[in-house]
């Protein structure tokens, strides 16, 4: 993505910061729908978000959201729990906001969906009708794709790649590290969720050891030979870590270069093993295997060959079982990365479009936004922003040539400073928006 003019990007990242998305819709319309029933499943951002916007749209529909924890983690911000920067319970939100919007939350397991009767079931034995059901099941991992690895090796190989326990898990290993030692961050092929997450990672892992561990560093085992905003992060490495030199706190070993992808790890030495033979071990290792949609969303046949759900980009309705749509990572948005924002944008446009369907109106072309801040190191962040669209046969999701854009790398420390600081703007005010 090409950089945009210092003054017109900064106007953008504020937008971004108090909250903002594009979307379907501005203002909260009662109309229509009385005594329709959508159940959603899964509280994360775009569950929570599109339970949210339903009710805005039509406070007189009928929303259920179905989540089986009452305390929801956000993943976005959540390295700054390894670097020390921030707790977990800072991340962490319950459902009253929603609830004061007319949602009813039911705090359960889904086990599956009924759709000939158009019925959720879930584990407490309930079950939940519905007009149109919405899932949001997040994503799995691919353990088998990494020889050696499983979920239960993830006590003393982490990924950390869903915020809560695991990120503690790591937070603590690094503690325990000695200082000299080595952390391996298996980077994971794509698609996955968040792109530059795995880079934000080794940033905040670097700033911990420069503090605490100088002797230690942070390797990272790609399977790519590219990264997305790679030069801004670079950047910062050098400036911050010493990237590249005899001393540097992080290095990159890319997928083509003698390194790649890891294919095997052996648990008990904390060493991986790369497609090329190569043996790293670290006193940490972090392996984020690759991904696919959630379980649930196997468990009800919403998955095509990809391991992603297909959907209708129009309305995000699954194209394998009708009045049934699935929006957030688990969903196929071609262009559109997996991603909180993203998630949340989906999601707005799924409850307009939602609301379009069951009271018989026009649906609109929708538009998408997206927009990603990476913490580097203290009051040190860069970003990328983008603006999407339907392609003119409406199957795809397409970046608009010109819009968004990345950080610069010709910009001052106080415009990284800037960027921090709507950074942590963005984070208040989009949760705000997703759970108040």
């Amino acid at each position: 993505m090409m950089a945009t003019h210092n003054s017109q990007r900064r106007t953008f990242l504020k937008t971004l910061a108090a909250g903002a998305a594009v979307s379907a819709f501005g203002f909260p319309a009662i109309v229509g729908a009385a005594g329709q029933r959508v159940v959603v499943i899964g509280g994360g951002t775009g569950g929570a978000t599109v339970a949210k916007y339903l009710r805005r749209l039509d406070n007189t529909l009928d929303v259920t959201l179905i989540e089986k924890n009452a305390i929801y983690t956000t993943c976005y911000m959540s390295n700054e729990v390894l670097s020390g920067d921030r707790t977990l319970e800072s991340l962490q939100f319950n459902y009253d906001g929603l609830k004061a919007h007319g949602v009813k939350i039911v705090i359960d397991e889904v086990t599956g969906i009924d759709y000939a009767g158009q019925l959720v079931l879930t584990k407490g034995g309930t079950s939940y009708p519905y007009d149109r059901c919405v899932m949001s099941p997040g994503i799995d991992f691919r353990y088998e794709q990494i020889a050696g690895y499983s979920e239960a090796a993830i006590q003393t190989v982490p990924h950390a790649w869903k915020a809560g326990a695991q990120t503690l898990v790591l937070r603590d290993q690094l503690h325990a590290m000695p200082n000299g030692g080595t952390v391996v961050l298996a980077a994971p092929p794509n698609p996955y969720r968040c792109p530059p997450a795995p880079y934000e990672r080794a940033s905040q892992i670097a700033y911990y050891l420069k503090k605490h561990k100088p002797n230690s560093k942070v390797i990272i085992l790609d399977p790519k030979p590219s990264f997305t905003k790679q030069a801004l992060f670079e950047q910062a490495w050098t400036e911050l870590y010493g990237y590249k030199s005899s001393n540097a706190l992080i290095e990159w070993w890319s997928g083509d270069t003698k390194a790649a992808g890891v294919v095997e790890v052996d648990v008990a030495s904390k060493t991986a093993i790369t497609q090329f033979g190569d043996r790293v071990q670290g006193a940490v290792l972090n392996v984020i295997p690759p991904q696919k949609a959630g379980k649930l969303a196997f468990d009800a046949d919403l998955v095509d060959s990809t391991g992603w759900c297909p959907v209708n980009k129009l309305t995000f309705e699954s194209t394998r079982h009708p009045k049934v749509h699935v929006i957030g990572d688990a969903c196929m948005a071609d262009s559109l990365p997996k991603s909180g924002f993203a998630a949340n944008s989906e999601a707005k446009v799924c409850a307009s479009a939602i609301h379009a369907l069951l009271n018989g109106l026009e649906l609109e072309s929708p538009s998408f936004s997206n927009g990603c801040y990476s913490l580097v190191g203290k009051d040190y962040a860069i970003s990328v922003v983008g603006v999407y669209r339907l392609s003119e046969d409406g199957k795809l999701v397409e970046n608009i040539p010109g819009s968004g854009g990345v950080s610069s790398t010709t910009t001052t420390a106080q415009d990284r400073l800037f960027d921090a600081s709507y950074a942590y703007s963005w984070y208040n005010n989009f949760t705000q928006d997703v759970f108040r």
